[in-house]
């Protein structure tokens, strides 16, 4: 099971040197791959100008968006976009896509509310993966490290969405809001099933926010009612109290053996602080478990 680290982008006031910064880290560290999700109405820096950067910024670890709303732009334009974070990161760029839950995003930006359908995504993919195979214009580029274009994961839950996606995607860009094994395991039983209707073995791919040591609980609630104010400021308070994974580094440990036992692929961890010590801190965790992985 390979394991990333999500950069903080989520988090208020960030500078340039706090993006570096983990972006370097975590580049010479234990991870396999660093991530980064889209949201428009919020300050945090832009999707791909971002992924951009990381790109550059990075030499060696896969770098994932989770995820890319897709439904919410032009996707020849996107395509020519992720082709070049493609190509700037020497094919190490994977797509995460998804629908979104926010009318607010898609109303910002001039986007259609009533394109957040999985079925428009689908064209969405198949579009600009005519574009990456040059099908749609041989001048449109860069042209793309595969000639398929970056792989594809689906940041699908539902069992329709889940089936739609096994036709153009590698596999599942999970997210456990609770950071519940019992979560993860019934989407992999779901994502599992729609691919086998295909023939396809799936990559299982979870994530979760997280939080370690004495202020681990507090950073999430503190984070959480920041991020998830857009459902109202009571539902944020009360879902910040449970959701994600506080605790001990020992904790974090046994929780990822479960992952593991689950069938996971990879997990990605969210942070929430933009606090160094919390990349550090998983670090330990990560090198050690990757480490008892080989023994």
């Amino acid at each position: 099971m390979k394991i990333g680290m999500t950069l903080p982008v989520m988090e208020p006031d960030l500078s340039r040197q706090d993006l570096e910064d983990w972006t370097i880290r975590i580049d010479a560290g234990p991870w396999s791959h660093i991530a980064l999700g889209e949201r428009i109405l919020f300050p945090n820096p832009e999707f791909i100008s971002t992924l951009s950067a990381v790109a550059a910024w990075t030499k060696r670890v896969e770098i994932i968006a989770t995820i890319s709303v897709l439904t919410m732009h032009n996707p020849i334009l996107s395509a020519k976009q992720f082709a070049t974070i493609d190509m700037i990161s020497d094919g190490r760029f994977t797509l995460g896509v998804g629908v979104g839950g926010r009318e607010e995003d898609y109303n910002a930006i001039g986007s259609k509310w009533s394109d957040r359908r999985w079925a428009t995504l689908s064209d969405h993919v198949k579009t600009m993966q005519s574009v990456w195979s040059k099908k749609h214009h041989p001048n449109l580029g860069p042209t793309t490290t595969s000639k398929h274009g970056p792989e594809i994961l689906a940041g699908a839950v539902g069992p329709k969405a889940m089936e739609m996606s096994s036709d153009f995607a590698k596999g599942l860009a999970g997210f456990s809001f609770n950071a519940d094994i019992e979560e993860i395991k019934d989407s992999f039983n779901r994502v599992n099933k729609a691919f086998k209707k295909k023939d396809k073995t799936p990559r299982l791919v979870t994530s979760f926010w997280f939080g370690l040591g004495a202020a681990a609980r507090s950073d999430i609630q503190i984070h959480l009612e920041r991020y998830l104010s857009w459902m109202g400021d009571d539902l944020a308070k009360d879902l910040a109290k449970t959701a994600g994974f506080s605790g001990s580094q020992d904790e974090l440990n046994n929780f990822l053996l479960l992952i593991k036992d689950a069938g996971a692929t990879d997990v990605i961890l969210v942070p929430t602080s933009k606090n160094i010590e919390q990349l550090i801190l998983a670090e330990e965790v990560i090198a050690e478990f990757n480490q008892n992985l080989t023994n």
